[in-house]
């Protein structure tokens, strides 16, 4: 008798978390081995980068389903379910299938565990998981995410066809390094022999990084600002309409219903893969439009609801924080607009807070339930050093915090012309959305 989905989230939950990393690919090569290799049973397009990656990859699995291919997609981390990093045909797996999928891995990984130094960690069941049910659908590909890095991540057993590189700057700095360019000796891992990869715009440092990387395994290289971009964005209602220039043809008039500049050139990055996968030429530009008219990418950017607006975006280190400013400067005009951060303990804090100071009027410290959350106390201690004390209030539960936020911003008190005009962003780390995203009565991701 399987278990139930509750002992099921138990059960992974009690392994290594995914924050805890030993790097080595051999418990999880060990258990695909176990299970057949189904990482080996269809082709794979893997997308790495410090931000931009489930944005990405959930542009490319629409472009692909608009085309008729049948889709498997792993993502992480996960906004409210465990099973959204497993998804079907563009869905979440239901419950059900997420405990089949475990039960059916879950024999394998007692042998891996008494045979290796350390058991499977929690990612590394997830990613099993995931390849065992991409195996078992079956799927015509699988568009993976990395969890973190690229060389040493679990997700690197599989051989990918295309590998995507979005943006790479600081993030995970205690794990991956404190230079961009370090980092992308981790994030180039992914570029295996023969394929192509797929590359954002870099810094310098970083893409001469990424080149050599792609040299040495002869794949292809595809560049942003070279083989394929952004032609033109205009901000529209609702989102953008973009230009895209393919490695293969152009395509005109797309509304991209997602806000920022960062998000087209996600969109170019992900033509740009689904070109690549499909070895064509130019794809249908019919089906290229309806695919970006549809694609949704849960609490970035979000506009969960109106009067005052309130605004979901998961950046939790400074170079998203950054594209997270540009955008709501670029798409909103709300005044006041009220902050409410969350932030895990281990990032870059000071320099988040910087880079909202001028986008905010007031922020609400809190903190979100992961217990690597910083503590709401100390993040606004930190908050007034950068926005004055003035502008800096805490309330530890979230629910108290968006509350109060939203108070402020529709009272928009001492803002005279700007009544009726606030707003709020909540925003700091994946966790906090996630939930902020339950309290607001936001579905499945």
């Amino acid at each position: 008798m399987n278990p139930t989905y509750a002992e099921v989230e138990q059960a992974l939950l009690g392994r290594w978390p995914e924050t805890r990393l030993e790097p080595s690919l051999d418990r999880i090569n060990a258990m695909c081995r176990l299970m057949g290799d189904p990482q080996q049973a269809y082709p794979v397009i893997q997308l790495t980068g410090t931000n931009g990656k489930t944005s990405t990859g959930r542009m490319i699995d629409t472009l692909l389903r608009e085309l008729g291919i049948r889709t498997g997609r792993f993502t992480s981390p996960h906004l409210l379910s465990m099973t959204e990093r497993i998804s079907l045909d563009g869905m979440p797996v239901s419950e059900s299938l997420f405990v089949e999928a475990f039960a059916d891995v879950a024999a394998y990984a007692q042998i891996v565990d008494d045979s290796q130094p350390h058991p499977l960690s929690f990612f590394e069941m997830m990613v099993a998981m995931a390849y065992a049910a991409f195996a078992d659908a079956p799927v015509d590909v699988a568009v993976v995410e990395v969890g973190m890095g690229g060389t040493w991540d679990a997700t690197n057993v599989a051989d990918a066809q295309v590998a995507v590189i979005t943006p790479v700057a600081l993030d995970h700095t205690r794990y991956l390094g404190d230079r961009p360019e370090l980092i992308a000796v981790e994030k180039a891992g992914i570029v295996k022999p023969g394929a192509h990869a797929v590359l954002a715009e870099q810094t310098p440092e970083v893409m001469d990084v990424l080149m050599r990387r792609a040299v040495d395994v002869g794949a292809t290289v595809l560049r942003e600002g070279a083989e394929f971009g952004v032609s033109s964005r205009v901000t529209a209602v609702g989102g953008q309409m973009i230009d895209l220039q393919g490695v293969g043809g152009r395509y005109t008039d797309i509304f991209l219903p997602l806000h920022g500049a960062h998000q087209a050139h996600n969109a170019a990055a992900a033509l740009a893969a689904v070109e690549a996968f499909t070895g064509s030429n130019e794809l249908d530009v019919d089906a290229v439009r309806q695919a970006f008219t549809v694609v949704t990418s849960p609490g970035r950017l979000e506009v969960m609801r109106r009067s005052p607006t309130v605004l979901l975006d998961a950046a939790h280190n400074p170079h998203g924080v950054e594209a997270l400013v540009g955008a709501v400067q670029d798409a909103f005009s709300l005044s006041p607009l009220i902050g409410v951060i969350a932030v895990m303990a281990d990032k870059e804090v000071d320099a988040m807070l910087r880079t909202l100071e001028p986008l905010l009027s007031e922020v609400v410290c809190t903190q979100n339930s992961d217990p690597r959350s910083m503590r709401a106390a100390e993040l606004a201690e930190l908050a007034g050093d950068v926005f004055g004390a003035e502008r800096v209030s805490v309330a530890p539960r979230l629910d108290e915090a968006v509350e109060r936020a939203v108070a402020m911003a529709d009272a928009a008190e001492g803002y005279g012309d700007a009544i009726g005009s606030g707003g709020v962003l909540v925003t700091g780390s994946v966790v906090t959305v996630g939930e902020a995203r339950v309290l607001l009565g936001g579905g499945p991701a």
